[in-house]
């Protein structure tokens, strides 16, 4: 398997971004970390550092939503690094709330952040990797991408579905070629997503979620559920599952 020393992050501030910098710094990978939140950008790169002081950290301040700003982010990682060999999509959000009851402006928000956003991320990492003829694409989808959810996960599922299509098909166009494209389906994984949800099914602490993450994504297959247990079997059933024993779910 290509070793994969060069590595991107977004919305690596927190949660499942800085759990996965965390787990691939013991791995002594070279990071490139943005997020909106520069403050914590830079604890977190002093935090890796004292993991592993052999590693370089480069960070910048990104809002994904700022998609000319994602374009010039990533190139610009590009050039302190040479070479960028993996690039992970993670940076997500989930506001929202059911359709039609007035939240609106809250429901844009998560599908521009989780999708629009992440058309950006994927444009601007396939384009270094296409100019490289290598490089390894990862999106952060969810175990929800596989159903429709009520309430605030609404759209939240949507955008997931959306992005796990997307991926499917950017690995149809470089299927045969060096460049590598993976879509991982975390299940419930305590994060600053979710810190305010209370009853969830299946749900691991962070660091046990992300080393679960970043173990699929080195083994570079086209799709992951983790952890492995129970997403692995559980999302075939919930594919077929009547919508009422979804609708307990959420």
């Amino acid at each position: 398997m290509t070793t994969r020393n060069n590595i991107l992050i977004t919305g690596a501030s927190s949660g499942l971004g800085k759990g996965m910098a965390i787990e691939f710094a013991k791995q002594g990978c070279n990071l490139a970390l943005c997020a909106r939140r520069f403050e914590n950008l830079e604890k977190l790169k002093e935090e890796l550092l004292s993991i592993n002081p052999k590693i370089d950290v480069y960070i910048r301040s990104l809002d994904v939503t700022d998609h000319d700003a994602v374009f010039e982010v990533f190139d610009a990682f590009k050039a302190d690094m040479g070479t960028l060999d993996r690039v992970i999509v993670n940076a997500g959000m989930g506001k929202g709330a059911s359709v039609g009851t007035g939240y609106f402006h809250a429901n844009k928000q998560t599908a521009v952040t989780n999708f629009v956003s992440a058309l950006a991320q994927c444009e601007a990492a396939m384009a270094i990797f296409r100019a490289q003829n290598n490089g390894h694409l990862v999106t952060i989808s969810s175990i929800s991408a596989v159903r429709g959810f009520r309430r605030a996960m609404t759209v939240y599922a949507a955008t997931k579905a959306g992005l796990t299509s997307m991926t499917e098909g950017i690995r149809m166009d470089v299927m045969n070629t060096p460049i590598k494209v993976t879509c991982i389906h975390p299940g419930f994984i305590r994060s600053e997503i979710n810190e305010k949800v209370e009853k969830v099914p299946f749900i691991v602490d962070t660091d046990v979620g992300c080393r679960a993450m970043v173990k699929a994504i080195n083994k570079e297959k086209a799709n992951a559920f983790v952890p492995s247990w129970p997403w692995a079997i559980l999302h075939w059933i919930m594919r077929i599952a009547p919508a009422s024993s979804i609708r307990k779910m959420s």
